[in-house]
């Protein structure tokens, strides 16, 4: 049956003591997952003094429980978002994943935080048996087609690595060990000196003042942030509170882990097109991988034969890896919304909430825990209205990146686009391009005679990426509207300063 899932098996995340005197900060917050640790962070390098508390151990509930995938694609298909929503609603919602993960790797990098993170594709495919369905095949294609014409990268495939199915390629997804990125969070958070608390179940939150009652102490807070997965009734009253979490539908969703030879399996993510899906990754070892498959959802507590889903996974995963030996078996849950997107945003005045992830648990997490910071700040956010707890129906027309277009993430955005080659053989002369080369992207321009030049790609401005723009023979600033020379001199500000030469 159910056992500690193969995260927590490993988990040295440091430990807190239970909440033991009245406080006054200005913000409190419930859970200790990814959302209200990476709120509770970004708030404390906003200058924000937080207190955090949570009911057991930082965690150890769903973010403790998950596979980790980091991925932009949402559950809800992409033909379906746009169908439902509309183009620009569907791009916000993927943009909003994008900007999760380019999140979760910064701070790992402001941090030196060692969490196995690693940038990978990933795969949606057709199940197995399924190779022909011409309704899959055409699901697919619109998949890849839609993708590339709201700027994310995409790729049709007749046949998916490893899995031999049709599916679509998505570049730039990763994976990471969760409990040791939040491990280094939360050490960043101790060594700040922030109040954080385990232990400490949240009994009553009043409003006159908004305090949190735990332990028999109370945390007096301008802002309360509930990140409890399914809220807690908080100051909405518990008539508001019902009726609210009457709109989510709770599933769990089983997986397992397995030791397999290194090699045998990507280093990818893999999710099929079933209903319910499944799902494959795999964590590096020096010697070994192992390989963690879920799937079999089922609406929480109306599965009387949990053992047979786990049953099933294994099967399964013995057709695809003969040689994978089954280590570690957990549940967790998932939650779903009535639409398919999130529930983030105020609930009630200075009250924040989060839940509704479905299986976007960790990217949708760290964006709950960015727009929360950004919430408690007073601060503009470009997804509040998409996500609002007390949306009816998300319908009209949005000019989405041009409204938002100061935000930071949109300085950076096209960090997590793919280049156009790995390779200054793919230059022609007078022509520009930006590559991999050595593993970062570098903007190359090669010369009538045939030499190459190649620069930072980074906008001596803001940071934004320069684009190639082929009719002027220049390197152009989406952002701000720098201009640069072939060369990486400025053309035309505002920004100051030539590019910056780069050797690979």
């Amino acid at each position: 049956m159910s056992q500690p899932s193969y995260w927590m098996s490993q988990a040295n995340l440091p430990s807190f003591p239970p909440l033991g005197k009245d406080l006054r900060v200005d913000v409190g917050i419930v859970g200790g997952g990814i959302t209200g640790i990476t709120a509770a962070y970004l708030l404390r390098k906003a200058g924000r003094s937080v207190a955090l508390l949570e009911r057991g151990r930082f965690a150890g509930v769903n973010t403790g429980h998950t596979t980790a995938h980091l991925t932009q694609v949402t559950d809800q298909r992409l033909n379906e978002m746009v169908s439902r929503f509309g183009r620009d609603h569907a791009q916000a919602a993927w943009d909003a994943g994008r900007a999760a993960i380019e999140r979760i790797h910064d701070t790992i990098h402001t941090e030196k935080i060692d969490c196995d993170f690693t940038w990978v594709p990933g795969y949606l495919h057709a199940p197995q048996g399924q190779s022909q369905d011409a309704k899959v095949l055409s699901g697919l294609e619109e998949d890849a087609k839609l993708a590339n014409e709201l700027d994310f990268d995409a790729q049709f495939l007749n046949s998916v690595p490893f899995i031999g199915t049709p599916g679509v390629r998505f570049p730039n997804q990763a994976r990471f060990n969760p409990l040791k990125y939040l491990s280094g969070l939360l050490k960043s958070l101790a060594d700040s000196g922030t109040p954080t608390f385990e232990n400490t179940e949240a009994s009553e939150v009043t409003d006159s003042p908004m305090a949190i009652k735990a332990n028999g102490h109370e945390v007096k807070c301008d802002n309360l942030i509930v990140a409890t997965d399914v809220p807690i009734m908080g100051k909405t009253g518990l008539l508001a509170a019902t009726l609210f979490q009457t709109k989510l539908a709770p599933y769990t969703s089983y997986a397992i882990a397995a030791r397999a030879p290194r090699g045998i399996v990507p280093d990818a993510l893999f999710w099929d097109t079933a209903d319910p899906y499944r799902y494959l990754r795999l964590e590096r070892h020096p010697q070994h991988d192992h390989l963690i498959f879920g799937g079999e959802d089922r609406k929480t507590g109306q599965d009387d034969q949990p053992a047979t889903r786990f049953e099933t996974l294994e099967k399964a995963l013995a057709l695809l890896v003969p040689a994978a030996t089954v280590t570690h078996r957990w549940s967790g849950q998932v939650v779903e919304t009535h639409d398919g997107l999130p529930y983030i945003g105020d609930i009630a005045d200075r009250q924040f909430i989060a839940t509704g992830y479905s299986g976007n648990g960790m990217t949708f997490g760290t964006l709950a825990g960015m727009m929360a910071c950004d919430a408690a700040l007073g601060r503009k956010n470009p997804w509040k209205e998409l996500f609002d707890p007390h949306r009816k129906k998300i319908a009209g027309l949005w000019d989405y990146v041009k409204e938002n277009v100061d935000y930071p993430y949109y300085l950076v955005r096209d960090r997590l686009k793919s280049a156009a080659g790995d390779s200054l053989a793919d230059l022609k002369p007078c022509e520009g391009k930006l590559l991999k080369l050595g593993g970062s992207k570098v903007a190359a321009y090669r010369d009538a005679k045939g030499a190459a030049v190649t620069l930072s790609p980074v906008c001596t401005h803001m940071g934004c990426l320069v684009h190639w723009n082929k009719t002027d023979s220049t390197w152009d600033c989406p952002c701000h509207g720098s201009r640069f020379k072939p060369t990486g001199e400025v053309l035309a500000g505002p920004a100051e300063s030539p590019l910056n030469k780069v050797q690979v």
